[in-house]
């Protein structure tokens, strides 16, 4: 990790031949993640569960790098059918990968159930992801150097795993709930570590948060609520305190591509309470590095989405 010189997009190498898939790749820190990939000569795939908005995100990339070379796939990662579908399809027409950017996800929202029958959060943010790498495991363990990058969150911290009742069905807590699913993210990363580290894989399973950034994750809620007033609350603070989605991704990009990123990594900004500035490596809670705790919600995610890792 550099102590002298900010590590920025422009320090990415070049990475041509390089497949990277970027969930929710067509607005925020996905966006502006794949902006970058495509930059740097990556073939990005935008997965999203919107194909119009991908293709406009598509096109905007394509404007500002003439010459990117940007897929669109249709990706609904609150239906388990959907992930599926887009995996199988991505076989069809890719021999590899070597990126995997689990980054889309939604935030402190009203309760909602997936099509699955999850609590959105969870079934989004941790079984929707959790699903489409193990079905794109083979893809990473014949690609040479593949990453496995998780988006978290510095909200990791508020959460815990309630084994006893997973899907929220007895008194929901939106931000609560939105922690436990970006613990998950973390013991997931780091479990997928451990488990390709025992079976000799060399696959990276790296996490990152991206600080305070001016996204539309914060309005999403209230929007959802119809709450004009908090939707206004959280705009006005994107516009004073928020870095912009750019530097947020930072951490995202450093953790795909830079070289001395390490398995079991969490990369985040490195300003005051990690809510601005460049990439750096930083703590995360006890409860993430429970291993117990990691093995159990990998078992019992295995049996909620039916889908059984290979390594």
């Amino acid at each position: 990790m550099p102590d002298k010189k900010a590590w920025t997009a422009d320090d990415m190498p070049d990475l041509s031949g390089k497949t990277i898939v970027v969930t929710g790749g067509n607005s925020g820190i996905g966006y502006e993640a794949a902006l970058e990939f495509a930059r740097k000569r990556a073939d990005v795939i935008i997965a999203c569960r919107d194909p119009e908005k991908a293709r406009t995100a598509a096109a905007k990339i394509s404007v500002s790098s003439p010459g990117a070379k940007v897929e669109v796939m249709e990706l609904d990662l609150s239906n388990l059918a959907s992930v599926r579908g887009f995996a199988d399809a991505f076989h069809r027409g890719h021999p590899a990968l070597h990126v995997l950017c689990n980054n889309a996800g939604v935030m402190a929202i009203p309760y909602r159930r997936t099509v699955d029958g999850f609590e959105m959060q969870f079934g989004t943010n941790h079984l929707g992801h959790f699903a489409l790498t193990a079905l794109l495991l083979d893809r990473l363990l014949a690609t040479d150097g593949a990453r496995v990058v998780n988006v978290a969150s510095g909200a990791h911290r508020m959460g815990s795993i309630r084994f006893d009742d997973l899907q929220w069905q007895k008194g929901y807590r939106k931000w609560m709930a939105y922690g436990q699913s970006k613990l998950a993210n973390l013991l997931f990363t780091f479990e997928l570590q451990r488990r390709a580290d025992a079976a000799g894989a060399k696959l990276l399973s790296v996490a990152c948060h991206p600080g305070y950034a001016a996204t539309n994750l914060q309005a999403a809620g209230p929007r959802m609520q119809g709450s004009s007033m908090m939707e206004s609350f959280f705009s006005v603070g994107n516009s004073l305190f928020a870095q912009s989605a750019a530097m947020g991704a930072l951490p995202t990009e450093y953790a795909a591509v830079a070289p001395d990123v390490h398995g079991g990594d969490y990369i985040g900004p490195d300003g005051i309470a990690e809510m601005w500035g460049h990439p750096v490596r930083v703590g995360c809670s006890a409860a993430a590095r429970d291993t117990a705790a990691a093995a159990r919600l990998w078992e019992v995610s295995e049996q909620l989405t039916n889908v059984h890792y290979t390594l």
